[in-house]
């Protein structure tokens, strides 16, 4: 009868088959989940737990720092342009303007004002004087600096030789003569100043001296006669 029964409903039947396949299933997901975690039953003990927490903190500290760093690096970096930039900005421009101020010491050195009798003239040189001042104050207040080195030690940083002089009364490289000006913009050279060095005993070889010595056909006809140009 009761196989009658499902052969008629069916029901029974597919109940079982359904609680079999199910509990199949379970044990079967069960499997594969040892299968891919097959560390989960091994027990793991405090101070283990704690030192592999305090290795990550540790690596994670040591990253923020070096990236800390490396942005403070950058942040300095820039800061040290934009002075710079602000600093430097006006080089080219003030390389431009030292021929016209060169000009104007030459008019004056023409004309020498215990010479200057004529009270044209006089005013003409007052008036290229004033010109002067007036140029040099401006280049000082933007951080533009002439080197008049006349009478100074002899300094490669910021003079370069034209000539050696014998002159036994000064010690040897000192600054004898000077050919041209040099400028300094802040702590930046802008010019060297072209000098004549006296020779005095045995040069200054050694000193910087001859390794800046410019023997240039430019400034050979500026050099004072009895005096030798570097080589």
């Amino acid at each position: 009868m009761i196989q009658e029964k499902d052969e008629m409903t069916g029901e029974p039947a597919r109940e079982a088959a359904n609680d079999r396949d199910g509990r199949m299933d379970d044990v079967a997901g069960t499997d594969a989940a040892g299968a891919e975690l097959p560390d989960e039953g091994i027990p793991v003990s405090a101070e283990d737990r704690l030192a592999a927490v305090e290795a990550e903190l540790a690596e994670t500290k040591d990253r923020l720092l070096r990236a800390l760093a490396e942005t403070e690096n950058v942040r300095r970096r820039l800061q040290r342009e934009r002075d710079d930039a602000r600093k430097y900005a006006a080089s080219d421009f003030a390389k431009d303007l030292l021929s016209p101020v060169d000009n104007l010491r030459r008019a004056l050195d023409a004309m020498p004002e215990a010479e200057v009798t004529d009270a044209r003239a006089k005013g003409l040189r007052d008036g290229v004087a004033a010109t002067e001042r007036e140029l040099l104050a401006a280049f000082e207040r933007h951080g533009l600096k002439r080197i008049d080195p006349k009478g100074e030690r002899f300094d490669h940083n910021f003079h370069q030789a034209i000539f050696e002089a014998e002159r036994p009364d000064v010690p040897a490289g000192t600054i004898v003569e000077v050919l041209q000006p040099g400028y300094v913009l802040q702590d930046r050279l802008l010019r060297p100043a072209m000098v004549g060095v006296a020779k005095g005993g045995g040069g200054v070889a050694g000193r910087g001296y001859r390794s800046s010595c410019l023997a240039i056909a430019a400034f050979r006809d500026v050099v004072p006669g009895g005096q030798k140009p570097c080589r």
